[in-house]
């Protein structure tokens, strides 16, 4: 298993703790999007995660907000659905990872769950010549609205035939792509990929997406 270093990321106005799990010899990173709760802990992306890095392929997992905002949409809701502080905050930690001297050589794809996955496609959209790839595992990529247009990195949907609402609204939202996309569908998945096997997967499809756009290229 690949270890896992924690990292404190300096970013304008904030300071975000992070996991970097990085292969010997990856050439590309993903990093993840979560909408809310802590997408560092999430035992969903730790187990992607994981599953990325037997691939090859590197991973920061980081939580968008900070402990005193997730406390504030603990009692609201209402941050989990901000996607442009969300976008913002995904754009900063792109742009992190190219100044990182370790990390800036890698090509960097995101893996958005929920509202992240929205904000994962406002920050391709913003940084094109950055962002290769993006997939969206259960994602509201719908909230991006009029940035879907300007997505030019190939997007994977992935949503469960059980997600009746998302996986229709992922629908929608690929008549909306200009970029190379695709819709996959887990059987017998709800909308956290709860079920036995659902969540491997899903993992799966996503390995199987950044390697074909990130390691290839």
């Amino acid at each position: 298993m690949t270890e896992v270093r924690s990292q404190t990321m300096k970013l304008p106005g904030v300071e975000l703790l992070a996991d970097l799990r990085l292969p010997t010899a990856a050439h590309a990173l993903v990093i993840f999007a979560h909408g809310s709760g802590s997408g560092r802990l999430s035992a969903r992306n730790q187990y992607v995660a994981d599953r990325l890095a037997a691939r090859g392929l590197g991973s920061l997992l980081f939580d968008l907000l900070t402990q005193d905002e997730q406390q504030l949409d603990n009692q609201t809701g209402e941050l989990r659905f901000d996607i442009p502080l969300l976008a913002k905050r995904l754009i900063d930690v792109v742009d992190w990872v190219g100044r990182d001297p370790q990390l800036h050589t890698l090509r960097v794809g995101l893996f958005g769950a929920s509202t992240g996955a929205a904000a994962a496609l406002c920050a391709a959209a913003e940084r094109p010549d950055v962002v290769a790839a993006v997939v969206s595992r259960g994602g509201r990529t719908d909230l991006a609205g009029p940035v879907l247009a300007r997505v030019k990195a190939p997007t994977l949907h992935i949503a469960g035939s059980n997600d009746a609402q998302v996986l229709e609204l992922n629908r929608l939202v690929g008549r909306s792509l200009h970029c190379a996309h695709r819709l996959e569908v887990v059987p017998g998945a709800s909308h956290l990929f709860e079920e036995p096997g659902t969540l491997g997967k899903a993992a799966a499809l996503a390995g199987d997406w950044f390697v074909t756009h990130l390691q290839a290229a």
